[in-house]
């Protein structure tokens, strides 16, 4: 048990200069009403606006500034995620947007139901006040999700959420994964639940969620769903079809050799061959690609990862 903090807020921010006070105003409020120690953590990551410097001024906050490589601009909110919850010290963890789309009054609902032994509390924006076209992605994303992972909620991208402090052990967040963080702790065997919240239109800042977010989110739930399958065998699923592609290109040299023998068909200007061979050839190679990468996966949870950020400076309020 941490005996510094019972509860850990982690907020990402990014432009969003005309929400923070009013945000940590609420925050502490609600905070202060739960009779726990807590802190509050305000993770700016690459703001162009005056965020950084109006969360310096708040009283009662823990600040962390990113550096963040222009490469990665476009992943500062799982980055800013990973950074909050790689620092915070509570035994439970709660995270929620800098928007003041997610009322921080939802909190305590969280709260209730890890009292009650769940692992991870999601929430569900089940009356999202979005525009049309985010409602719509949202539906077809969820939709989409649901077949092909499984994550077990409703509402993946709500940024609100409460977790256990053990539920990261060993967990580094990256890409886009920020939304898949329930599906993969429900793979690993932690007790999830959903609740539904609140969801207010936004009143202040532009929202992040643009038609670029759709394909990374889109590429990056593949990878889950490999992960999920075969990171610790991907062999399993290369060598399968290296398998697959060795196989029929044998079989039709076999079946295209019997025919010639027969004279049943010509091949002088068949283009049947060149095809066999070609599948034989990428078959051995999937097969290879399986087991080379099997190899680099088992370096890779051995050695750890190189972070791809930097923190350029924590202020304590």
């Amino acid at each position: 048990m941490n005996e510094d903090f019972s509860i850990s807020i982690v907020v990402p921010v990014r432009n969003e200069e005309n929400s923070l006070k009013e945000l940590h105003q609420r925050l502490k409020r609600v905070c202060d009403g739960l009779d726990k120690p807590y802190e509050i953590i305000y993770v700016e990551n690459g703001s162009t606006d005056n965020s950084l410097g109006i969360l310096k001024s708040l009283k009662g906050a823990k600040i962390i500034s990113l550096r963040v490589p222009d490469g990665i601009k476009k992943s500062t909110q799982t980055i800013a995620l990973n950074t909050g919850i790689k620092n915070a010290k509570g035994d439970v963890i709660v995270t929620i947007d800098s928007d003041l789309q997610n009322p921080p009054e939802e909190i305590p609902k969280l709260l209730k139901k890890i009292d009650e032994g769940y692992d991870v509390v999601s929430g569900w924006r089940k009356k999202r006040k979005d525009n049309f076209f985010i409602r719509n992605l949202s539906k077809f994303g969820s939709t989409l999700r649901k077949m092909v992972i499984n994550p077990g909620v409703h509402d993946l991208g709500c940024t609100l959420k409460a977790y256990r402090r053990e539920c990261f052990e060993g967990i580094d967040l990256y890409g886009e994964m920020h939304r898949y963080i329930v599906a993969i702790l429900r793979w690993k065997g932690f007790r999830i639940t959903e609740v539904v919240v609140d969801h207010k239109e936004r009143k202040n800042g532009k929202t992040k969620y643009n038609w670029t977010k759709i394909f990374r989110g889109f590429v990056d739930m593949w990878l889950i769903w490999f992960l999920k399958k075969y990171s610790d065998r991907p062999l399993h699923l290369f060598g399968i079809g290296g398998c697959f592609f060795g196989i029929f290109g044998t079989f039709i040299l076999i079946l295209l050799g019997i025919f010639r023998l027969f004279k049943l068909i010509s091949l002088s200007n068949s283009i049947w061959p060149l095809i066999a061979v070609l599948m034989i050839i990428v078959g051995v190679q999937f097969f290879i690609f399986g087991i080379i990468l099997d190899m680099l996966i088992k370096n890779y949870y051995a050695l750890g990862k190189e972070k791809s950020y930097s923190i350029k400076e924590i202020v304590e309020t």
